[in-house]
């Protein structure tokens, strides 16, 4: 039985700013940036919407109401939760109105979540035949104002729907992974900005991109020349083309042209929208299935997963005929050109506007928020979220 992802749905906030101003203002070469790290926007989340709105909206428009009866598992990866206890996955199961009889749960493993909700979906599937999982992958990246960080923020969510016979992509049983106890990105409860030694994080996000791709070759026999593209978390785009040049030369000059092609497109949304944690290597397979327009049933497409703190995971998937006709391209278009750019300033006052941590009530205006979901407030602790379109 093929299990695997039946359909991908995106999110980004309306507003945006231009990496090449925000260098000029904190006196950095633009190049830095845009080429450096290989950004050109950040999206940017107004106060009017979290990590559940993101999700939310990302999947409002990919589901179908027979698919919102058949789910019977929600998934929620994230490292942007915005409760201790509550799960936000209850909170997207409610404002999409799916089916009552289904779990839902949130999972944490830094940028890895969603990951894991995708394996522990197959899993269920495999059991549970006629059932659909919503894994969903949302976050917002924070490091602070003037911070190291502060060019790889970013905000966003991905979608995805997980059954057999998937449309989109069916997903291979052998993946290789591995753990181990690190601090090169974390975040103590207490604070609403991350913490990261990015020199340590990016050596480790290559010694562990090697080594699982070592032993994915190990117990598969496959090379590079099995894989007609390789999609990677990609906490800003040039780090995943560094992992990708250490494969180079393990095949021809044919397969590494191809490779590094199909790289660039499948980074060109993460330029646009910046860090999404969870989200941003299902950006990047997004991405390259919207902006790749032949690529071929029946291509092996391999993913690259990466947690810090830390856990890795390379797995992969088979194109399957007909997966253009299920991506949602003319809906993505629509968000992407639709967005406002915002000056470093407006940028700067967004990024200081915050909830209030005390349990103070309070009413945002969601007017001037396009979403369809939005949050509207806070009351007795609770926040309050609204679905305009019903």
């Amino acid at each position: 039985m093929k299990i695997g992802i039946d359909k991908i749905g995106f999110y980004a906030p309306h507003l945006y700013l231009d990496m090449k101003k925000l260098a000029a203002a904190r006196n950095i070469d633009p190049d830095k940036f845009t080429i450096g790290i290989g950004q050109e926007k950040m999206a940017l989340p107004p106060v009017t919407q979290d990590s559940v709105t993101l999700a939310a909206n990302a999947a409002l428009n990919m589901l179908s109401e027979k698919d919102k009866q058949a789910i019977d598992f929600v998934i929620f990866g994230t490292e942007s939760g915005i409760d201790n206890s509550k799960s936000a996955g209850v909170y997207v199961h409610h404002l999409l109105g799916i089916n009552p009889r289904a779990r839902t749960v949130e999972v944490k493993q830094a940028c890895y979540g969603a990951t894991a909700g995708i394996q522990m979906a197959k899993g269920h599937i495999a059991l549970n035949p006629d059932s659909k999982v919503l894994v969903l992958a949302s976050d917002i990246a924070r490091y602070g104002l003037n911070t190291g960080g502060e060019s790889t923020q970013g905000a966003g969510a991905v979608a995805l729907l997980v059954s057999k016979d998937p449309q989109i992509m069916a997903l291979e049983d052998t993946s290789t992974y591995m753990t181990s106890d690190i601090m090169d990105f974390w975040r103590p409860i207490y604070s609403d900005k991350a913490f990261v030694d990015g020199k340590f994080s990016n050596e480790q996000y290559i010694a562990f991109f090697s080594q699982v791709w070592a032993n994915y070759k190990e117990k598969t026999g496959h090379s590079i020349k099995d894989f007609e593209a390789l999609c990677f978390h990609l906490p800003y785009t040039k780090m995943g083309l560094k992992a990708l040049r250490t494969i180079f030369d393990e095949g021809s000059e044919e397969d590494k042209e191809r490779l590094f092609d199909n790289y660039q497109h499948s980074a060109r949304y993460n330029r646009v929208v910046g860090n999404i944690y969870t989200g941003s290597l299902y950006l990047s397979l997004l991405s390259l299935l919207e902006n790749k327009q032949n690529l071929k049933a029946g291509s092996r497409i391999g993913l690259f997963s990466y947690g810090s703190g830390a856990v890795g995971e390379f797995f992969t998937g088979i194109l399957q005929p007909g997966y253009r006709e299920h991506l949602q391209m003319e809906h993505h278009t629509k968000l992407f050109e639709a967005r406002q750019e915002v000056s470093v300033e407006e940028y700067e006052q967004i990024f200081e506007e915050t909830l209030p941590v005390d349990g103070s009530t309070i009413e945002l205006d969601i007017e001037k928020d396009p979403a369809a979901i939005c949050l509207a407030g806070l009351e007795n602790n609770k926040r309050q979220y609204i679905n305009k379109v019903n």
